[in-house]
């Protein structure tokens, strides 16, 4: 049974020559107006905007900065969008993949360095912000074929399985020695605390960074 209801007639103005005008049914309103629709629309695409505006120009290239900073040993100068970060620069520009992006969000540790001999999470810090630092990675530490001390601790005291956040750790490690907190192996924990190991090999990460502030 059809829901449309029927069709009306209204009676032309009066001393109107034309005869009675039928309204258009709910369908043929919907019809016409759709169509006439897609022409609207097709001109304004085809043409100017509603406003008359011109097309907006493409969006500009992000703003970059030219930065120099030292990095392990070496003067290194580069021009960097201004959000690039510390670990990005040292990754995608300058091919130093050691520092590894875990969370990057400054959480595990992973990409963990030095900057001025302070610890720092690389992906936490804009790279524009260090004209003139000097930066250590974990490719700066050893001296040719010799390994620094706290390297050869880890692999003494077998202190990584996958080691994916071993080049962080043992960054933060030289970092917790320099700064004279491993008085014990609790002061070692609270003060590496922000270095996460998935494979838990946290016991024989302190016993290597005791290795190598004590000598045992």
């Amino acid at each position: 049974m059809s829901i449309e209801p029927p069709e009306s007639t209204v009676s032309p103005p009066e001393g109107s020559p034309e005869g009675p005008v039928s309204a258009p049914s709910r369908r043929t309103f919907i019809a016409t107006t759709a169509v006439g629709g897609a022409v609207v629309v097709g001109g304004l695409t085809a043409g100017q905007s509603v406003f008359g505006a011109e097309p907006a120009d493409a969006a500009q290239a992000p703003p970059g900065s030219r930065v120099s900073l030292t990095v392990n040993g070496e003067r290194r100068t580069v021009t960097v969008d201004n959000r690039t970060s510390l670990l990005d620069l040292l990754r995608e520009h300058l091919g130093l993949t050691g520092s590894k992006k875990g969370c990057n969000a400054g959480a595990c540790g992973a990409c963990t360095v030095l900057v001025d001999g302070r610890r720092v999470n690389s992906c936490l810090t804009l790279a524009v912000r260090l004209e003139g630092a000097e930066v250590t990675t974990i490719e700066g530490l050893s001296r040719g074929e010799r390994l620094h001390p706290l390297q050869q601790a880890f692999i003494d005291q077998d202190a990584f399985q996958c080691g994916y956040c071993t080049s962080g750790q043992i960054m933060s490690g030289v970092g917790c020695i320099d700064e004279g907190h491993t008085g014990s192996p609790e002061e070692i924990r609270e003060f590496m605390s922000g270095n996460i190991c998935r494979c838990g090999c946290y016991v024989k990460i302190v016993r290597a960074v005791e290795q190598t502030a004590h000598g045992k």
